[in-house]
């Protein structure tokens, strides 16, 4: 199963800051693949899954924005009820918390592609192991 980089960016939830980060990374080349922006109480953390993770920390950097990083399991899964139920409930039996998730169809709607942070990646790695679990 793959596992990628995914910067986390933390801050005040504003007009432009999604705009800010997007222009940084935009002008430097980095094709954003996947994006979370909840919101909670007036504060929020952007994730970014990025197609060159070294250009943008240096473009991230550059702007003087800061951000952290973490890694995110990354799942195809048949686009039907009760798929991320088989894989939430595998976590949940094994102890391992769910962090934040989020998902997107694929282009043909056949799959749904899922990124998930948890509480222990190589134990969830090893669990979901036998799953159907595609490239992103």
């Amino acid at each position: 199963m793959p596992v990628a980089t995914q910067l986390v960016i933390s801050g005040q939830s504003k007009p432009g800051a999604l705009a800010r980060v997007t222009a940084v990374l935009g002008e430097a080349g980095v094709n954003i693949k996947a994006f979370s922006a909840p919101e909670v109480t007036g504060a929020g953390k952007l994730r970014l899954l990025v197609a060159d993770l070294e250009g943008a920390r240096a473009a991230l950097r550059s702007a003087k924005i800061k951000f952290g990083e973490e890694t995110a399991l990354l799942l195809s899964l048949e686009n039907k009820p009760g798929a991320l139920r088989k894989v939430a409930e595998l976590l949940m039996k094994s102890r391992i918390n769910i962090k934040c998730g989020y998902c997107t169809p694929s282009r043909e709607g056949k799959r749904a592609l899922v990124v998930l942070t948890v509480s222990n990646t190589d134990k969830a790695l090893t669990i979901l192991r036998n799953q159907s679990l595609d490239e992103f």
